[in-house]
This record gives structure tokens, C-alpha cells and sequence, in this order.
């Protein structure tokens, strides 16, 4: 069984920002219809089908889902937020990364994920919670962010998976390079547990 380390996790999510690939990257989201050796294949929202070979050392983790309780003083998060109505910034989709990630791509950056949006990496100063959602003010190297979490915002945090848990049905997201001949291949996948939404 592979274990993944929780240092790639945050990788499988982007959160690290890697914005210098060499190959054409593309992002693979949704259940797994099987898996063969070293091939996944997934099925996506719209029934778009893709195969992905996944590398012999792949890494594989989990996220599970949380809540405003769980983002406290002090805790290191990656923010994908988009520009609100009147102002401001508010929260797509939080990541709370353990402590071993502290400092991973800090900043506050444009995020390709979503058009203009923006990705902070950093530790919360200060969080607010109200009866729908709450915010959290951000601290990085250079700058401070103030941010609102709406109730619809994607909240999750890393957990530990094993091959196993790649079974039919599994949701699944995964960055995947395009080869030379138009395959695709992948060495980290991220698995959706627990109720959580797959990531961005």
C-alpha cells in the first residue's frame, strides 16, 4: 500500500503555485471507473471519459471536509478567492495545510484556476465568524489580506489515503501533463473523502 506524505498534497492541489511546468498541464476531475496497474481511468461531470498513466512512484492523499471552526489563529491556509460585489475579496475554496507545509508558495498571486481569481498562502492573523460564514484577515511576507468566507466556500484539509481507495465510484482531481504523443500521465492523485469537494 502507498502512503502519501503530506508535503505532496498540497502539490496534487496547486496551492504551491508551480507555474514553471515544462509540459502542457491539465486538470482531470471525477469518479474513478477503474483502475488497471498503473492506469486510472475517470469519468468526468459532462461523461467525458480520460485515461491517465499514473507514474511508477505516484503519490496518492486524501481531503477531507471542514469548517470556519477549523481555520484558527495561527494556522497556515491557501485562499483561491474571487472579487465580490462592492468590494474585497471572498473565498472559493480554502485549504488548511498541515504543519509540516507551513510557508508553501506564501504570497498572495494570481490563480489560474479560476478567471480573476487569486491564491494567498499565508497565516491567519484573525478570524471573524458571523452567522453566514465569517472572514479571516491573512499575513505574508509584505502584506496582509482580508478575506470572506461565505458559506459556500470549499473548506477542506489534507488526510491520508492508500491505493486502495482508488475504487470505482472514488472522486478523484489530478494535474496531468500531456505527452508528445497526446497521452497523459500524472504522479500525484488527490481523493476526495468524507463528504468533501474535490478541489479546484
Amino acid at each position: 500500500m502507498r502512503l502519501v506524505s503530506l508535503a505532496l498534497i498540497g502539490l496534487v492541489m496547486a496551492f504551491a503555485a508551480d507555474a514553471q511546468a515544462q509540459t502542457p498541464q491539465t486538470r482531470v476531475r471525477g469518479a474513478v471507473e477503474r483502475l488497471e496497474g498503473h492506469s486510472l481511468t475517470v469519468k468526468a461531470q459532462d461523461g467525458a471519459v480520460t485515461t491517465v498513466a499514473l507514474a511508477p512512484n505516484y503519490s496518492i492523499g486524501a481531503v477531507v471536509k471542514a469548517s470556519m471552526a477549523d481555520i484558527r489563529k495561527g494556522s497556515f491556509v491557501g485562499v483561491g478567492a474571487r472579487p465580490q460585489a462592492g468590494g474585497g475579496l471572498a473565498a472559493v475554496q480554502v485549504f488548511i495545510f498541515p504543519e509540516a507545509m507551513r510557508g508553501t508558495g506564501e504570497g498572495h498571486k494570481p490563480w489560474g484556476v479560476l478567471p480573476d481569481s487569486t491564491m494567498t498562502n499565508a497565516t491567519v492573523a484573525e478570524t471573524v465568524s458571523q452567522v453566514e460564514g465569517g472572514s479571516v484577515t491573512l499575513t505574508y511576507p509584505g502584506g496582509e489580506q482580508t478575506i470572506a468566507i461565505p458559506p459556500e466556500a470549499n473548506i477542506i484539509m489534507a488526510a491520508p489515503a492508500q491505493t486502495g481507495d482508488l475504487v470505482a465510484g472514488a472522486q478523484v482531481a489530478m494535474t496531468a501533463s500531456r505527452q508528445a504523443d497526446g497521452s497523459l500521465s500524472s504522479s500525484r492523485v488527490t481523493i476526495a473523502k468524507a463528504g468533501a469537494q474535490l478541489p479546484l
